[in-house]
């Protein structure tokens, strides 16, 4: 016979042994049971993540999809996947990406300026080409720049290192849109940056937000 003198009882060995099973049975079970809801919580975050991205990719198809111009379907799921990854990438609200393009280049395909920037995010071909080269990105001349993803991959990097540089993102938006080097030259000469292109970006920014994310 085993005593258990705090307890004051008196129990044989078999039941003994007993008890201890039933408590290493209760407790393999709880261990069980917690790592179970883990799991279950662990697939739950996972699915909704996967929702709410879906949800967002959705988002963009429908704005690319409305104010497109020259694009197949196919093109525009492209397109959107496109947009999202770099958005995540950058930190940027997709949207944003979104009101460049359509203050560039409207959003129409083979879009080609004046100045010979070129593409939905207008990139002109010799600041194009330095990104590629530096970002691993397949340069092949400038007509590189007429291939939507590889333009907004190398928009939104030309854009991210303007935000850098400047650390301001009105004076990144000038410099994307008249060169780093004037905007440079304003500055140092105190002359007020123009406003008008960030005018034009914002507002659409906020028109797309109201339309598609609302």
């Amino acid at each position: 016979m085993l005593q258990f003198e705090k307890l004051g009882l008196f129990l044989s060995k078999p039941v003994s042994i007993l008890l201890v099973v039933i408590y290493l049975l209760q407790s393999g079970l709880l261990i069980y049971l917690i790592t179970d809801k883990f799991d279950l919580e662990k697939q739950i975050r996972f699915q909704q993540k996967r929702i709410d991205e879906l949800e967002e990719k959705l988002q963009i198809f429908k704005a690319i999809e409305d104010i497109q111009i020259g694009f197949s379907d196919q093109e525009v799921g492209k397109l959107a996947n496109t947009i999202y990854d770099e958005s995540k990438r950058y930190h940027y609200d997709p949207m944003f990406v979104l009101a460049i393009i359509m203050t560039e280049s409207s959003f129409k395909k083979g879009q080609k300026s004046n100045f010979g920037a070129r593409g939905l995010m207008q990139v002109v071909p010799f600041v194009g080409k330095d990104l590629a080269s530096r970002s691993g990105i397949d340069w092949d001349g400038s007509g590189t720049l007429f291939q939507p993803e590889t333009n907004i991959k190398l928009g939104t990097l030309h854009l991210f290192e303007q935000i850098l540089e400047f650390g301001d993102i009105n004076k990144a938006l000038v410099a994307y849109n008249m060169g780093e080097t004037r905007v440079r030259g304003m500055l140092r000469r105190n002359t007020p940056l123009p406003d008008r292109y960030i005018k034009k970006v914002l507002n659409n920014y906020k028109n797309l937000k109201e339309t598609y994310q609302s």
